[in-house]
Formats: structure tokens, sequence, C-alpha cells
């Protein structure tokens, strides 16, 4: 039919006319709308399509007929017009999505993505004391250089930012090492272009060396104190001059070789007593090797003053845990033992009104024991893979993974064998 405009306003939603000699042409009615479309068949694969070609009275007649004639051409040539405008659409979409995508880049500053990198992958893989320490450095390290955009960092900034705190190389090392993660997190979520380098694995490589501890204002230098034979001996007599939980956790530093942070940890439902004796399982989660794959519980026999100092805390326990604390874990904290042993060195400044007995034996730490001891085993003959299960340490390489041995009779014989010894020093 010929088109009337005074038809086209009374058009009922639903309904549609064609326009003679414009095949394909048509209005169509809404309830608030009137649309020239046009269907045709496809080229392509011959079904049938449409594509609007706009409102009207918007657009008129004669600019709807041009527009169907450009539209009929098209089609004519092979040209499928609406899959061809929802490619144009995708591909606005697209370079859209891409525009938001580098200015969201542009703005991703180094604060966030430190934020980032805590949030989404240190929260799932270390625990929650490594998670905090790690986001209290950011938080008193970064500064005012945390509002820099991330991928305008530079090297000469990167380096800049560590050189400020060389004077502590130990925590420039570690916030130099966890931004350098940090980096490879954002990296790896497409959050940072592809062009931006990764300079913190690049700057200050092998540069950054602990000094080690100050003693009276001099640098004692990175050296891993061993304590010998008769350094033991005196320790030994010297113990019960510490408070009792003290002296408890170092005696278990000796007498088990395990780590601080596991001993002063130790719950009652850990102790086992078995067919050969006291035996203390630690979950493999409070190990530090809880995020290796292939680790286990790590099973320390108590034999000697280990076996004395674990029964008396059990028979005095009222919760959980063998060392009590009112603080907020509920346990002593391991640095608490490396505190009093400071307190007592002759050369100690803390507290200098107090008076108190003054250590025979200077110059360590509570670690320097199991270190001692691991030493003093290896004196007495103790095989290798024997000291390194007593320690918890994993076995390396293809032996870790075929050699699934436990050694709980080792360790109960070459710890029996380091409690004689230790007893007659």
């Amino acid at each position: 039919m010929q088109f009337d405009a005074r038809a086209a306003k009374l058009l009922a939603a639903g309904p549609h006319f064609t326009i003679t000699d414009c095949p394909g042409r048509r209005l169509e009615a809404t309830k608030s709308t009137r649309l020239w479309i046009y269907r045709y068949k496809s080229p392509l694969d011959g079904r049938m399509r449409q594509i609007r070609i706009g409102e009207w009275p918007a657009i008129l007649l004669a600019a709807a007929m041009v527009e169907w004639e450009r539209l009929s051409g098209a089609r004519s040539v092979g040209v499928d017009l609406a899959v061809d405008k929802r490619e144009v659409r995708a591909q606005s979409r697209q370079a859209t999505e891409a525009e938001r995508e580098r200015k969201a880049k542009a703005l991703l500053t180094v604060r966030r993505v430190a934020d980032m990198y805590v949030a989404g992958h240190l929260s799932r893989n270390r625990g929650e004391k490594s998670v905090n320490e790690v986001s209290r450095m950011f938080g008193t390290m970064l500064g005012e250089f945390g509002d820099m955009p991330a991928a305008e960092v530079s090297r000469s900034h990167a380096f800049d930012l560590i050189e400020s705190f060389a004077h502590i190389p130990v925590q420039a090392a570690k916030l130099r090492a966890e931004l350098g993660s940090a980096w490879d997190y954002v990296h790896d979520a497409g959050r940072l272009p592809d062009t931006v380098p990764n300079w913190w694995r690049l700057i200050m490589r092998g540069k950054l060396r602990s000094k080690g501890r100050a003693v009276q204002g001099v640098q004692a230098g990175p050296v891993k104190r061993v304590l010998s034979a008769e350094e033991l001996s005196t320790l030994i007599k010297w113990l019960p001059n510490f408070s009792k939980a003290v002296a408890d956790a170092l005696t278990l530093y000796l007498w088990t070789c395990t780590r601080g942070s596991e001993i002063m940890a130790m719950e009652v439902s850990e102790i086992s007593e078995e067919a050969d004796g006291l035996w203390w399982t630690i979950p493999k989660a409070k190990t530090k090797n809880s995020w290796r794959e292939h680790a286990t519980d790590l099973r320390v026999s108590l034999v000697g003053r280990a076996e004395v100092v674990v029964r008396r805390r059990l028979g005095t326990a009222t919760g959980k845990y063998l060392f009590e604390s009112r603080g907020k874990l509920g346990y002593m904290e391991q640095k608490s033992v490396g505190v009093a042993v400071w307190f007592h060195m002759p050369y100690s400044g803390t507290k200098p009104e107090d008076l108190r007995p003054r250590l025979p034996v200077t110059n360590w730490a509570p670690h320097d024991l199991r270190r001692s001891c691991r030493t003093q085993l290896a004196m007495l003959g103790c095989p290798e893979e024997v000291a390194e299960a007593v320690l918890g340490h994993m076995k390396k390489g293809v032996v870790g993974v075929y050699n699934r041995h436990a050694y709980d009779q080792e360790r109960r014989e070459w710890l029996g064998r380091l409690n004689t010894h230790l007893e007659t020093l």
C-alpha cells in the first residue's frame, strides 16, 4: 500500500503495513512508537532477518526510502546487514571495554597492587601471621610511594624506594621480594600492561645482606652461631636462672631440635603415650613445610628432660596449650623467649635498674640452640637423613619423592643418644 500518515497514526500496536514498490520495508507499531523496519532473506543462510531503520515521524518517508535503498543495495551484493551490525556493535563494545581496562590499569596504584596481592594470593597460601606481617610492612614502608600509578613505576623509582631502607637490609630485601611477587600476581591477572617490567626482580640483586646483630654498637655480622659442647654444658646448668616457662622452652629447643614457633604452640591434644614412649605429633599446618604438597605431620620423640617438661606441663595445663598465656594467641609468643634471653645477657641495657643474673654464655639466640644440637648429632655420628628428619627438614629432589620412610624409630634412637650426650655435658 502507499504510505498514509493518518493511517500510520491510527495503526494499533502489533499490526504493520508494507510500502508498495519497496520490498521488505514496513512500518510496525508498538504502544508508543512507529518503527521503519527492513525485512529480508539473508544471503548467507536464507533465514529471514530484519534491521531497524528508525522511528516515524522522526524519520520521514523520503529519508526512510533513501536508507531502504542503501540497505537493499548492500543485501543484493551479499551483505547480511543484521550480522554486520552485530559485529560492529561487538567491536564497539570491545573497544569500549579495552579503553575502560586501559584506564583502570593506568589508575592502578602501587598500594592497590599490594592489597590485591595480599587478598588474592597471600591470604590463600600463607598463615595468618605471615599475612599480617606483609600487610603491616606494606602499610608502614610504602608511604607516599603507594599512591603512585603502578604502570608508571620506573627502575629508578623502584631502586630509590629499596635504597631508602638499605640501613635495614633484611627488611628491605623482604619488601623487594614481596613487591616482586605482587607484580607477578597482577601481571598474571592481566591487571598491568604486558609492557610494564617487574623492576623489583631486577634491582639490587644480592646487594641486601644482613649485618647481623648489633652488640654494644658493633655489628656481629651474619654469623650462624653454634654453641660448643663446653658452652652447652655451662648453659644447661644455668637454665634454672630463667623463669620456669622460658627454661622449659629452652630445654625443649635443646632436647627436641624443633622450632620455637612449634614449641610455644604445643597443644595437649598433640601429645600421645605410645608403645615405645611419649610422642609429640606436630600437625603439618603448624610446621614450616605446611605449603609443601608432600609434607606430613612432624613426629617428635620426647625423651629425657623433654619428657619431664612435657609431663609436668600436661599435669598443670588448664586449657589446650602447654605454654598458656592470656595474650591474643592463647600461648606464649616465640619472641618472649628471645627477649628473656637478651634481658639476661651481660651487655643488655634493658631496664638497667632491674638486678638479675647475667648469662655466662653470650651472643646467642634461642634458634641457635636448634643449630647447635643439630651439630652435636653430627658429631655423635647420626646419619644425615635421620638428623634432617629430626629437624623436620624435607628430603630434596627425587629422594623426597621416592623415599617416604617416616624415620620414627631412628628419631627416637638418636634423640635418646642426644639426651645421654647432653646429660654427660
